[in-house]
């Protein structure tokens, strides 16, 4: 039973005074709510400002996020990728915060009848963000601004539901008002503390050295690009895919900054001798030049997932010539300094592809997010098996002994890349006018080539589109075919035949394990 006071009302009568569960109960569930995200920011806020002091500590944000991603089945991988695209990064960080301020919310609500198994739920949000660092790449150290954060937020919970504090007492203006002070303190102590944070990380950030850095040039540089290469065609995609707009997917949460001077690549397993090469070694060796088209495994029929570039590196055969291979390895597995790995087979360094540590894109060093300061790039393959961002490591195995990190989530453990086309001009539903319309795109079949693209309007004959001269077998290609057509719908659909006589297939198909197949098509107004 609860033990009461007695109050005595002027005209003497007497009256129960109010219990504490009473008095908690009228700061209502919204001040416990406030209180509860108050104390999730106190514990984001000193989390995050002290994981800007040291690159060894971790953001509890990216850690979680990080396993998030590690963990999610595959289905839900995929559906991220085709519903967000580039964009699924930014929404599963603010997924992430949105979990934290409803959870930390509802711990505020209990708080106002059980402080201390609140206060103890708040530091469960360090101990989570600290397994989640502790299992990743950066290890034990890395745990320890969320530990403290966790120590924070409790303690700022029982700091604002202390039995003596305004929020346990009677809605009086004045208590209402001590409360809403304190409330305010923690609050802006939590967010000076995030964006603290954040800002002190920025001096870990290396874009000063890649704007700093001057690549040397290929031993032999390939000649500029020609113009009768691109389409000609309004709406038409570039033959070069800029730098800004080259597509990015990857399982970083947070873009590594990877300094130069700390950088080392590291060449083990099945090989005569390990090698261990500086970014000054690297570069120092024979670049070349290579004109590739790259492709995500993730793309959809008419996705944009795709992109061309001038690589600048140096060639994985001249690096394992150096190590000397094993007969028996079969894969090289790319390690990146995030703990992401890829895995391809060894004899596409010697089928006579490209296949390079790439340290330029475009006659620029890597960009950050595109992996500076080296990567993997192999024609043919698709991202998902061969392009290691961040290289940190190639150690050379066999597919028997290991599982790169895409094929215990339901991939294929080789990805060559299917014959594929797509229509970029006109775009879908968008009205042209009648008469002349230019149908335009690309098509690819990296290592093969692409020899012939058809477009079919509704059920009619297949007609050739004009094909476009490519620099080699490894880039896409684009295509042009000028149509008269009348006002009306139409349903336009392409399809592409590789150099070896490969028709693309019109099944349709999703892209996991090994890459989607179908035609595209589009409806095509024209008023």
């Amino acid at each position: 039973m609860t033990s009461t006071a007695l109050r005595h009302d002027p005209d003497g009568s007497s009256a129960d005074a109010v219990d504490p569960e009473a008095v908690n109960e009228s700061g209502g569930l919204w001040s416990g709510a406030a209180v509860g995200v108050a104390s999730g920011l106190a514990a984001l806020g000193s989390a995050e400002l002290l994981a800007g002091l040291s690159r060894d500590f971790s953001s509890p944000v990216t850690e979680v996020g990080n396993r998030v991603i590690d963990l999610a089945p595959p289905w839900l991988k995929t559906f991220a990728i085709e519903n967000f695209g580039t964009n699924d990064k930014p929404i599963l960080i603010g997924t992430v915060l949105a979990a934290l301020v409803i959870v930390a919310a509802l711990l505020g609500i209990l708080a106002r009848r059980r402080h201390l198994a609140a206060a103890v739920g708040v530091s469960l949000f360090g101990v989570l963000g600290a397994i989640a660092a502790w299992t990743g790449v950066k290890g034990t150290i890395s745990a320890i601004p969320s530990l403290v954060g966790g120590g924070v937020g409790a303690g700022a919970l029982l700091f604002l539901t202390r039995p003596a504090g305004p929020m346990m007492a009677a809605s009086a203006p004045d208590s209402r008002r001590a409360f809403l002070r304190d409330l305010g303190a923690v609050t802006a102590l939590g967010a000076v503390g995030a964006v603290g944070g954040r800002w002190l990380r920025t001096r870990f950030e290396v874009a000063h050295e890649r704007a700093k850095l001057l690549l040397p040039s290929a031993k032999r540089p390939l000649a500029p690009l020609d113009t009768t290469i691109e389409a000609g065609v309004d709406g038409a995609t570039p033959f070069i895919t800029p730098n800004a707009n080259f597509y990015r997917i990857d399982t970083a949460l947070e873009v590594p900054q990877v300094s130069l001077a700390d950088w080392k690549l590291a060449i083990t397993g099945m090989v005569d001798s390990e090698q261990s090469l500086t970014f000054d070694d690297l570069s120092g060796m024979d670049l070349v030049e290579a004109d590739i088209t790259l492709t995500c495994v993730s793309n959809e029929v008419g996705g944009q997932l795709a992109g061309t570039a001038r690589w600048l590196g140096v060639p994985l055969s001249t690096l394992l010539d150096r190590a000397g291979l094993d007969p028996d390895a079969d894969q090289i597995v790319g390690r990146s300094v995030d703990g992401y790995t890829c895995g391809f087979p060894v004899d596409s360094v010697s089928d006579g592809r490209n296949a390079l540590v790439a340290i330029g894109m475009n006659g620029e060093p890597l960009p950050v997010e595109h992996g500076f300061p080296a990567r993997l790039i192999v024609a043919g393959l698709y991202g998902f098996v061969s392009a290691t961002k961040w290289l940190t490591e190639l150690e050379i195995t066999r597919f028997d002994k290991f599982d790169q990190y895409w094929v215990p989530r339901g991939w294929s453990a080789r990805g060559p890349i299917k014959t594929f086309s797509r229509i970029d001009t006109p775009r879908a539903l968008v009205a042209s006018p009648a008469g002349r319309v230019a149908v335009a795109g690309v098509a690819w079949a990296q290592t093969r080539g692409i020899d012939r693209v058809e477009v079919r309007v509704d059920d009619g004959p297949w007609q050739d589109a004009e094909l476009k001269p490519v620099p080699n077998d490894e880039t896409w290609r684009q295509w042009v075919l000028p149509m008269d057509l009348d006002p009306g719908s139409y349903s336009v659909s392409c399809r592409a035949t590789d150099r070896t006589g490969q028709v693309q297939t019109e099944e349709r198909v999703a892209p996991r394990p090994d890459g989607a197949t179908g035609w595209h098509s589009v409806v095509v107004l024209v008023k």
